[in-house]
């Protein structure tokens, strides 16, 4: 992309009928690390590629706890996805206080949609420069929505955003037909399966990803790198689903991670490392 005097500001339209700032703020999701997402009857799996912006700095967080119900993964700009975050806390606090029962999943996702297209309606603010896989239960089952810059939305079997996504892409839709049948454990493979398919190059290990699970009966958990590892040796050495259910138990004190929900005023516990001004992947 390359500036042109239709990019000066977020409400200027272009001859061809584009926003030119909103735009690049879809490249800049485009240009984040992998978020993948996939759902089944009973569970929704959200799964993250974790890059560093430096050897000598530990990597941005990527998944976030909104509530028991509902978990997000996030690619492109994590400073804006933490804000989105908070506000999803918010509000889901706010309607558990007075309606007294979980908020649903996908008006949550709407709120936050209005709040994104808001951003490309106003001249003095700019579009949130980050993608939202939103992974949630409700009454009525398990799913997985996308949040675009643009205020867009929809809902997904599967999905992934971020760089290298495409590779990830093709292998959910080659798989896709399977996953509604799938149990945890397997829908937990698939995820990994995409991720690895996302690194190329790369050697997959807990160290350079992250799995977050939400089902029927299971709040929502971000598994630790013990928890995942054993996922991971399982897709290497073609253990069978019972194998790797019966490790995930033994690992169960320490599978739960809320890392993110002590902070206080609904915060988000984030480490002090950060992304230079010009690296945006996290």
């Amino acid at each position: 992309m390359f500036r042109n005097q239709y990019d000066t500001d977020v409400t200027t339209w272009s001859p061809a009928g584009r926003l030119h700032q909103v735009e690049y703020a879809m490249e800049a999701v485009k240009q984040g690390s992998a978020a993948i997402g996939l759902r089944s009857r009973t569970h929704v799996v959200l799964a993250t590629v974790n890059k560093a912006s430096s050897e000598l700095s530990a990597h941005q967080k990527k998944l976030f706890k909104i509530d028991d119900h509902i978990g997000i993964a996030m690619a492109g700009l994590t400073a804006d996805g933490r804000v989105l975050s908070r506000y999803m806390r918010s509000e889901c606090i706010n309607h558990n206080f007075v309606y007294e029962s979980p908020f649903p999943v996908g008006r949550l996702v709407v709120q936050v949609a209005d709040k994104a297209q808001v951003c490309t309606q106003r001249s003095w603010k700019r579009p949130y420069g980050v993608g939202l896989l939103v992974a949630g239960l409700d009454e009525t089952g398990p799913h997985l929505y996308q949040n675009c810059p643009s205020g867009n939305y929809s809902e997904f079997m599967a999905f992934a955003i971020g760089s290298r996504s495409q590779a990830a892409k093709t292998y959910l839709e080659r798989k896709f037909e399977s996953f509604m049948d799938c149990s945890k454990e397997e829908l937990v493979r698939h995820a990994l399966h995409a991720v690895k398919e996302s690194l190329q190059e790369e050697d997959l290990s807990s160290a350079n990803c992250g799995v977050a699970i939400v089902g029927i009966g299971e709040p929502f958990v971000i598994l630790d790198p013990k928890t995942l590892q054993a996922y991971i040796e399982s897709l290497e050495g073609g253990k069978d689903d019972q194998q790797v259910k019966v490790e995930a138990e033994e690992e169960r004190p320490a599978a739960i991670i809320e890392r993110q929900g002590t902070a206080g005023g609904g915060g988000v516990g984030v480490g002090a490392e950060g992304e230079g001004p010009t690296d945006m992947e996290t």
